[in-house]
């Protein structure tokens, strides 16, 4: 039964997604003016020798304990640089920073309020951290909110590890690289939280005055066409329709944005002839309009020399290696949990904290019953 139907959806949603007409970029704010779709927009990478190196940054979180009113977690930033295929060792500041977090929930201007204090994991991570009063947000402020729902806090205490991220990203340009280099960031270089531009801008700020080249990959891409198709699965299509040969390739313009929150240009790349998948990548606006196009596709030839893993082609090593170095792992997290427990009983205050750890944690138990 479950087999036919299965069958039947995968029927009708082949029928729903039309491929007929590719359309057009969707963008719904009018900050954003889209191009149309073309095949004159693929240009090829092609192999050109630069001394330009590439820092990859990600970042990782994981909750310790959390209950409706407060979320305390283990966050971890991490970077790595490579010059080609070789790796360069951090010289001015560790490779890897780690902070606990704890966000509360506060009452306050007749709302409900989220204050985060940060804690670094060793003192000499505290200057690499993001501001605790960056890190306050109105729970039904629009750009935290969950849909039309109030915030939950275990979202809002994620954002600590998305400021620490650009907060390193900055001191990462400003110790560790020179002229030419290039950062990239795991993700798009959108501001979407309150407070974020501030981090962002300082990142911007830096990358201009070290001439270091401010970028953005992201793994999962969620805009559309006005057909209703994935971009992504739209500019692949054009490719193939299109015939195009090159090995790697990137796809430009894609639309002209206007919006202070999001200063980017942003792009579509192949990065190695044998990838599966495509990405997004964003470059900050004000230094891609500066750029040849011979320097851009030095820029994108680097990348793509990064882009060689036999196991993940098309996608870089070193964000492969950020990703590996910043995960914080389930099984580590037995160990926090076991200590911050410990700690809440020791302070005499076990039942406080109990009565609010178990209006959430019924999940757990379910999940322990199901072996």
């Amino acid at each position: 039964m479950s087999v036919k139907t299965l069958r039947k959806i995968v029927k009708r949603l082949n029928e729903s997604v039309k491929e007929n007409k590719l359309g057009s970029p969707f963008f719904s704010q009018s900050q954003y003016t889209p191009q149309e779709l073309s095949p004159d927009n693929f240009s090829p990478i092609n192999t050109t020798d630069s001394g330009r190196r590439i820092a990859f940054i990600d970042g990782g979180n994981q909750e310790i304990v959390g209950a409706p009113n407060f979320s305390i977690q283990i966050n971890r930033v991490s970077f790595c640089i490579f010059d080609g295929k070789k790796r360069v060792k951090p010289e001015k500041i560790p490779s890897m920073i780690e902070f606990f977090s704890a966000t509360y929930s506060v009452f306050r201007e007749k709302q409900i309020h989220y204050d985060t204090m940060i804690l670094p994991l060793n003192e000499m991570y505290s200057g690499f951290v993001p501001d605790e009063t960056d890190l306050s947000f109105n729970s039904v402020d629009r750009s935290v909110m969950e849909g039309n729902m109030r915030a939950g806090i275990s979202r809002v205490a994620s954002i600590a590890r998305r400021f620490g991220e650009w907060e390193y990203s900055r001191h990462v340009i400003d110790n560790e690289l020179r002229s030419g280099d290039v950062i990239v960031a795991d993700g798009t270089l959108q501001a979407a939280f309150a407070n974020e531009s501030k981090y962002v801008n300082r990142v911007y700020d830096s990358g201009k005055k070290s001439e270091v080249l401010v970028t953005g990959l992201a793994k999962t891409c969620t805009l559309f066409t006005d057909t209703g198709l994935s971009l992504i699965g739209a500019v692949r299509l054009l490719a193939e329709r299109s015939e195009i040969a090159f090995d790697k390739w990137c796809y430009y313009p894609i639309v002209e944005i206007f919006n202070p929150t999001h200063r980017a240009s942003l792009y579509i790349v192949k990065l190695n002839q044998s990838a599966d998948r495509i990405y997004r990548y964003e470059v900050f606006q004000d230094q891609a309009k500066k750029l040849s196009d011979d320097e851009m596709n030095e820029v994108f030839s680097k990348l793509a020399e990064n882009c060689k893993d036999a196991a993940f082609p098309g996608y870089p090593y070193g964000l492969i290696v950020a990703d590996e170095q910043a995960r914080v792992r389930y099984n580590e997290m037995d160990g926090y949990r076991v200590m911050l427990l410990s700690e809440m009983t020791k302070s005499g205050n076990w039942e406080k904290f109990k009565r609010y750890i178990r209006a959430t944690d019924s999940h757990d138990v379910l999940d322990m019953l199901a072996g």
